[in-house]
Parts: C-alpha cells; structure tokens; sequence
C-alpha cells in the first residue's frame, strides 16, 4: 500500500460526487485492485464483489451503508475512520431525500422500491391471465325454444386435445428433417460426429483460447480469487470470456470479461521475474505485470501460435501448461520455449 500520507477522508464533501471522488482516491491510497480489494473484504467477513466497487464508484448517488464500510475497511481505514464516512454518508443521504428530485434523476439505491410493482405479482398475474386464456371454454346455455337457430354447440375437450397433438407432432417432424438436411450439408452426421477442430490464426474480437493438443481451453475456476488461468474442456470454458485486441507492432492484449470481476486483462505478475510466473487475469494497466504478447506462428505449415510475453525479466519464455498438458485443470504459466513447442501451441477459434 501506499502511506507516504495519511488517508484521504469526505468530511469536505458537499454531494454525492465529491463524495465518490473521495472513495476513489481512498482506492488510490490503498494501492489495492479490485480483486486485492474483495480478498481482503472476505477475509475480514466482508461481502465486497469486484463488479459491485467498480459499478459504486462509477455511479453519482451515495452508496449503500454497508457497501461503503466494507470498502472502507478493505482499504486499511481505521475504525474511527470509517465511522466519520459513514456519518458523511448519511449527511449527504439525508440532504438528498429533503431535496426535490431532478426531471429524470436516478434514485438512490434502496429508494422508491415501495413505487415499483413487484415482478412476482406480474407475473402470477399473467400466468392466471394465460391460465384462463387456455382453459376450455363452457357452452353456452341452449336457446329458448321459439329460438329457430340452433346453438353451435363447441367440440368437445378431447377432440381438441387430439388436433393439438396432431399439431405439434407434424410440427416436431418438420423441426428434425430441417436439422438433418443442415448437418447433411455441413459434412456432418445427425449422430454428432465432427471432424478435428480448425486452426485459426489470431484475430482481434472474441475469442476462446483453445491449446493445441489436448484441445481444452482456457479459463478461470469460478469463484477464485487469484485469476490464475487453467485449461479445461472447451464446452464449460465462459469463466471468463477471452477477446483479443491488437496493440502497436507485433503485439496483442488478452482482453478478459468475468461475471464477478468485469473487465480485465491476462498478464504474468512481478514483470516476469518468477521463472514460472503464472498465467492470470487481473485489471488492465497495472505496470507490474506483463499484458503484452507476441502470437507467434509455429511450424511449417503452421501447426498453431505461440503467445510469448512480450518484455518479460525472463527471456525466451511462452505461456505453456505445466504438468500433464492433457489434463483439465493443468495451469499455465511462463515456462522456456521448447524446441517441439509441447503444451505451448493455441488457436484462437472465433466465439459469436
């Protein structure tokens, strides 16, 4: 952290902005991530998810008491300290609610949920709606005997039920001819059986990061807090999803997006100085890890690419799988490249 000064605090606040300038410069000081940040909170028996401190700090309205003093005392702030934002905050709530809202203002968190329907009730009443809407109708009562038209007396509910299942049937048939005739076409079979997976070369966008070899992909274990990267099967790999974003020369960026963590970037930490400094994805900018790779094409024809950390403390080093490179779960990490390039060759297979 850094504690060349002392903390920075809100009692000069006078609205909700400056008081979120003065949480973000409480980041600062900290010298913590986001990921560091929510760590920290958990350890302390705090709730602080990554995605929750960059969207409060992100917004204009204060933020929820017990959001803020999870934040604060994440970032190292003193118990007296976190009383005296917490006192500003309630200044400042309690000057919002007295005022006038603006013409399309946004409302702060936890205010006017009694003015909202609850998305329960709409939907138990639209399900009673589609209910009724369904149910069989009842005849009507039979005309009166001077009555010359005869009544139009509706089919009965099991003659109904058979056109409708007749209906769906044929509707069914259509669906899996249509597939078929697509798979046919496609050099596939309606068994499922694929060929092996293409090679494709890097490209900016979307992507997921297959290794050549054991065809797993990368991805993160889902509630890790490190954001080491490991290898799994391709089908599970969305945690995160992985886009690739072309820098100056040779070089690219590994662009991550995590549910819990947003947005981020792949990197190896103490600038490559650890010989098998891990693979993993963190917050984009941080000048002590390395986020640029070079994506080098390997063989003749190519085979696939290696991703080599560009400016590294360890030179002639890829990203490679450490332990068994068919394994699931096998992590990555900077190791030396290998002459047969084993556990170190991906293809970045396009992801829609």
């Amino acid at each position: 952290m850094t504690r060349g000064k002392s903390a920075p605090d809100a009692r000069g606040a006078r609205s909700p902005a400056e008081f979120i300038a003065c949480l973000q410069a409480l980041k600062d000081w900290s010298g913590l991530t986001y990921r560091q940040l929510s760590a920290r909170a958990e350890a302390r028996g705090d709730v602080l998810p990554r995605s929750t401190v960059a969207n409060m700090l992100a917004r204009t309205t204060v933020p929820r008491a017990e959001l803020l003093a999870a934040f604060v005392r994440a970032c190292g702030a003193t118990p007296e300290a976190v009383a005296e934002w917490e006192a500003v905050r309630k200044e400042l709530a309690v000057r919002g609610r007295s005022e006038p809202p603006s013409p399309g203002a946004e409302p702060a968190d936890g205010e006017g949920a009694e003015d909202q329907e609850a998305p329960e009730d709409r939907d138990e009443e639209e399900r009673d709606e589609e209910e009724r809407s369904l149910a069989w109708p009842v005849p009507e009562p039979a005309p009166d005997a001077g009555d010359a038209t005869p009544a139009r007396i509706p089919a009965p509910p099991r003659a109904r039920l058979r056109r409708l299942l007749v209906g769906v049937v044929a509707v069914t048939a259509l669906v899996i001819a249509t597939v078929s005739i697509v798979v046919f076409l496609r050099g596939g079979d309606p068994g499922g059986h694929q060929g092996p997976p293409v090679l494709t070369a890097p490209a900016e966008g979307p992507v997921r990061i297959r290794v050549i070899g054991s065809d797993l992909c990368l991805n993160e274990r889902r509630g890790g807090r490190t954001g080491q990267i490991y290898q799994r099967s391709c089908a599970g790999a969305v945690v995160p999803h992985y886009s690739l974003k072309r820098l100056d020369g040779a070089d690219w960026r590994i662009v991550s997006d995590h549910p819990d963590y947003g947005p981020g970037c792949s990197g190896l930490p103490s600038g490559g100085r650890p010989a098998e400094a891990a693979l993993e994805d963190s917050e984009c900018g941080d000048t002590t890890r390395v986020e640029r790779f070079t994506l080098e094409p390997y063989g003749t024809p190519v085979t696939g690419y290696r991703v080599r950390p560009a400016g590294s403390a360890t030179p002639d080093t890829c990203v490679t799988v450490l332990g068994d490179p068919k394994a699931e779960w096998s992590r990555l990490a900077q190791s030396p490249c290998r002459a047969d390039a084993r556990g170190q060759l991906f293809s970045f297979d396009r992801r829609s």
